[in-house]
């Protein structure tokens, strides 16, 4: 396959990863599936990591890989090496633009994951929202989960939905760092005959 036929199959790649994100982090909002004052809703859910590194962030190198494909093997001022090279070389750097908005959300994941979840301690239904939880103990241990009064069922909420954001900014930036490892390809072999499928005359 052609380094731009490569990269507009990573782009179709990135679309849904990146719908997925910005829903997941939207229904963050809603710890329990309730509605919540924003008050009481974990810290990094407000970072945005679904929302804007993996989602709004990941617009650009989506675009921009999508269209190398219409920009393979095609010149620039009539020199078909010139116009290869600038292409993929243009997209090693929307990659990494790429890399830092998955890396972004990745991290955000971690450490929500980590900490656990914002929630109502009290079991006399007094206001006392804190995070119960301390180097993610309650990963392994789910009898800690009574901690949390309400919202309920906020602990299998946050895990799931922060696990997801983990899963699939991790495969942004697998896809990411693949497309930059192609561009550089690109880049270095300046037609499509480099990347393996296209024949001299630059037609695949």
């Amino acid at each position: 396959m052609c380094c731009g036929g490569c990269a507009k199959c990573l782009g179709v790649t990135l679309i849904p990863l990146s719908i997925l994100c910005v829903l997941a982090n939207i229904l963050l909002f809603f710890p329990g599936g309730t509605i919540e004052i924003s008050d009481n809703i974990s810290d990094e859910v407000w970072y945005f990591g679904g929302i804007l590194g993996s989602g709004v962030l990941m617009v650009f190198p989506v675009l921009v890989f999508l269209g190398l494909k219409n920009n393979d093997c095609c010149g620039c001022c009539g020199n078909e090496s010139c116009g290869k090279r600038f292409a993929m070389f243009s997209s090693i750097i929307f990659a990494a633009v790429g890399i830092v908005g998955a890396g972004y959300s990745f991290i955000v994941s971690v450490v929500a994951l980590n900490r656990g979840p914002k929630c109502n301690t009290d079991r006399n239904n007094t206001s006392i929202w804190t995070y119960p939880f301390y180097n993610g103990e309650y990963l392994t241990d789910h009898n800690l989960w009574d901690k949390c009064q309400s919202p309920e069922s906020i602990v299998p909420w946050n895990l799931t939905l922060f696990s997801l954001l983990l899963i699939m900014s991790g495969v942004q930036l697998v896809v990411c760092a693949i497309q930059a490892i192609n561009g550089l390809f690109g880049a270095i072999c300046g037609d499509c005959k480099c990347c393996g499928c296209c024949g001299g005359n630059g037609t695949v």
